[in-house]
């Protein structure tokens, strides 16, 4: 979508590079005669853009919205919008936040295990049968050897029985 600001200087370029008339420049770009006098009626926010520049810089975390508060608590009344219009011409994004420093150095190595029955894993696989009743399969291996244990297969396994099992 082109502006209407875009347009009148679409059309002012093509007055000055190629002589064009003002009535056919405005055909060219496809544009209404009367946005090219259009001046706007709008105030100046000279002191309200540095009092959002300033909070902004205060408060950095803070949004339009919760600036919009802010601004609110000092007496200054405007529309939320307007805030939000203000917030972004004055290209006030919010700062992303870095990612956290990761501490520096190797961490102690994990003890190595090379005897059998140290440690050992356990782990759920589930399943359907054809007749849509599920069931699930609780293994048991040893982390050395890589052996299964115990491979306990049931509808319903509780944690009582997953303690018993161990």
């Amino acid at each position: 979508m082109v502006t209407p600001a875009a347009k009148r200087e679409a059309v002012a370029r093509l007055q000055a590079v190629l002589g064009m008339s003002e009535r056919r420049a405005c055909r060219v770009i496809g544009a209404d005669r009367k946005s090219m006098r259009y001046r706007s009626q709008r105030d100046d926010d000279s002191d309200l853009r540095s009092k959002l520049r300033e909070l902004a810089q205060q408060r950095r975390r803070f949004g339009y919205r919760r600036l919009h508060i802010l601004l609110r608590r000092e007496g200054v009344v405007i529309n939320r919008k307007k805030t939000q219009r203000l917030y972004r011409e004055e290209n006030l994004a919010v700062r992303r936040r870095r990612n956290r420093r990761r501490a520096i150095g190797a961490r102690a190595p994990a003890p190595v295990l090379a005897l059998p029955n140290q440690r050992w894993s356990l782990d759920f696989v589930h399943d359907q049968m054809a007749s849509g009743r599920r069931f699930r399969v609780l293994n048991i291996v040893d982390d050395v050897t890589r052996e299964c244990l115990r491979a306990v297969p049931d509808t319903s396994i509780s944690g009582r029985r997953v303690v018993r099992e161990l």
